[in-house]
């Protein structure tokens, strides 16, 4: 599953952000086309549900959400996915509107450029505090940090 990085025009983030995005969309070479916005979106949502785990875990988080993107059955947009009714716990209990830090954008550029420690999830969850009997029924990938991901 190859992706890009190709820069769209939107409102500016960050100065060093944006720097990196384009640095990255010049040597990147197929998948998905982001904006400045949807990289901010990413950004919030890996920031939202895992920040305190490792930055492989952070990457992990933004593969799931890209791996999505690109799957049957889900919204065809990284707003789409993120945004998505009961798709996300940190969505639904408002800490994606917490200001993202440096660490969470650098997961996301890395999952854009291609990185997938998941090997293909399209869900992850914490075994401590998950409600659904649903997602343990998932084939499980890997375990990063406090997340299980699983297909």
């Amino acid at each position: 599953m190859e992706r890009i990085t190709k820069l769209k025009k939107s409102k500016p983030v960050h100065a060093a952000v944006q720097t990196a995005v384009v640095k990255q969309a010049k040597q990147s070479n197929a998948g998905i086309a982001v904006s400045e916005r949807e990289l901010n979106l990413l950004a919030r949502i890996i920031y939202a549900e895992s920040r305190g785990e490792p930055m492989l875990g952070q990457i992990a988080v933004a593969a799931v959400v890209l791996n999505r993107v690109q799957a049957k059955g889900f919204p065809k947009t990284i707003e789409g996915v993120i945004e998505q009714p009961r798709a996300f716990t940190a969505v639904d209990d408002g800490q994606y509107n917490l200001q993202p830090d440096s660490a969470a954008y650098e997961a996301a550029i890395e999952a854009l450029k291609g990185k997938d420690p998941t090997g293909g999830a399209l869900y992850y969850f914490n075994p401590q505090t998950a409600t659904s009997k649903w997602i343990w029924s998932r084939k499980q990938t890997i375990k990063i940090g406090r997340h299980i991901f699983a297909k």
